[in-house]
């Protein structure tokens, strides 16, 4: 029987809600136990699931997170035009990053919306942008009325493909937004040489890859504007929450005048409004649970890494699964996700879907990963319109469809499977048993097809 589709959020949303445990001491495997334990009958067939007990809850609260939240709540200085702890939490986190300046916002899709304006990111501007993201990526482009060109992916990382990028490149391209996907870290090097030979900014969408590194240094203040989500399901959340971070100070003043309805950083309104500006921002209580998180960040990071690297290992024994590659110059992953490539031939040709449904009910929270983000209906009607029709060519546009193929991602939304950081905070023992799940399903692949 088929089931729906279900989005990552819902996943995170729904996935199991007991405590984590320490990790456990390392164990061979496969061991009997497991090997046996791979040919019994999978819990979408009747068995009993694989993994044992329940993935912690996300997110997680201790009594901090309470004390600080209630701390914020009854000094009544809810906005930070009144209070301090935003501020405060944008100075730790900058610290944390290694950059000089942060500036928190409501939400990870308005820190990107942000960094275009701070960078001047307007009406007839080309913004190149990978297709394999969260759609609000696009959105922000598209809020500024500029034009999304999107480049083809490395289909072994997961990331933008900078090998692709120059041919995307036009007189009017002003920026490039690499994006982090899963905690994964795109080729910085060769991002950042194409956009110094081109001129052209960069904004690293690092929404979901908080403390992942380069050579390492901390992703976000590579580029010229780095930008953060902390959203409930992110490694480091609040529910909802964004920043922008920059090394650059007149980038900094442009972004904390922007999120402040256009109040310059340092004379206020006091010579008038001198900047263009929205009302974008954090709340003092998002700020307080966020130093409240922020304490437990490192050792939840180290603990997923240890657990995905093991995790690698064990499925490295199991043809089909193939677990995305990093490059050799990332020095730290935080994994937001783990990501891996499906292929149903050693599978007896075992659907995807199927396979996702399967490993599911074996306790195990794993789904497909995006769609081609330059396929998606809304910006075929959106290109069409009569306002970008004013902006750009009759040729410009016609000549964007004729080049908006992105095959190698095509392939990578058809092979993808995201699984979410809460199996990576598991026991040592309940990693072993994703891999038991999946050697399960493998032994039972036709069966799993009737």
């Amino acid at each position: 029987m088929k089931t729906s589709p279900v989005t990552r959020r819902q996943f995170v949303k729904t996935s199991y809600t007991a405590a984590g445990a320490a990790l456990l001491a390392p164990v061979v495997f496969p061991s009997a136990d497991s090997q046996a334990a791979s040919q019994s009958k999978p819990a979408l067939l009747g068995g009993k699931p694989a993994v044992e007990g329940p993935f912690p809850e996300w997110p997680m609260i201790e009594p901090l997170d309470e004390e600080k939240f209630m701390d914020a709540l009854r000094r009544k200085a809810w906005c930070r035009l009144y209070d301090n702890i935003t501020t405060t939490f944008e100075n730790a986190w900058a610290e944390k990053l290694g950059v000089k300046y942060c500036v928190a916002t409501v939400n990870g899709t308005n820190s990107l919306y942000t960094a275009l304006y701070a960078l001047d990111v307007g009406p007839g501007d080309e913004v190149l942008i990978p297709p394999y993201t969260f759609v609000a990526t696009l959105n922000a482009i598209l809020q500024q009325y500029a034009l999304p060109v999107f480049v083809d992916t490395d289909i072994q990382t997961f990331q933008m493909d900078p090998q692709s990028m120059a041919g995307k490149i036009t007189e009017n391209t002003r920026c490039v937004i690499p994006v982090h996907l899963g905690g994964i870290v795109a080729d910085m090097d060769a991002i950042l040489a194409n956009a110094q030979k081109y001129q052209i900014a960069v904004i690293e969408d690092a929404c979901q890859a908080h403390i992942s590194e380069w050579k390492g240094r901390r992703v976000g203040g590579l580029g010229d504007i780095g930008c953060f989500s902390f959203q409930s399901t992110k490694i480091l959340p609040c529910g909802e929450g964004g920043a922008c971070v920059t090394q650059r100070e007149d980038l900094y003043d442009k972004i904390h005048a922007f999120h402040n309805n256009g109040r310059d950083r340092l004379t206020g309104t006091r010579k008038g409004y001198l900047h263009q500006g929205s009302n974008l921002r954090m709340t003092e209580y998002q700020s307080a649970l966020l130093l409240a998180q922020l304490t437990r960040l490192d050792a939840q990071c180290r603990h997923r890494e240890e657990n995905a690297k093991y995790l690698s290992e064990l499925l490295k024994e199991i043809p089909g699964i193939r677990p995305a590659v990093q490059y050799p110059q990332q020095s730290k992953n935080g994994y937001y996700l783990y990501m891996m490539h499906y292929d149903k031939e050693p599978f007896e040709g075992l659907p995807r879907a199927r396979f996702i449904e399967a490993l599911n009910k074996e306790g195990v929270s794993c789904y497909g990963g995006y769609r081609p983000l330059n396929k998606e209906p809304f910006l075929k009607t959106l290109l069409d319109s009569r306002w970008y029709k004013k902006l750009f060519p009759p040729e410009r546009l016609k000549q964007y469809w004729e080049t908006n193929e992105c095959p190698v991602n095509d392939r990578l939304c058809e092979e993808g499977l995201f699984m979410s950081h809460e199996c990576l905070m598991g026991t040592r023992s309940q990693i072993e048993q994703i891999a038991v799940a999946i050697r399960r399903i493998k032994a039972h692949a036709k069966e799993l097809q009737a």
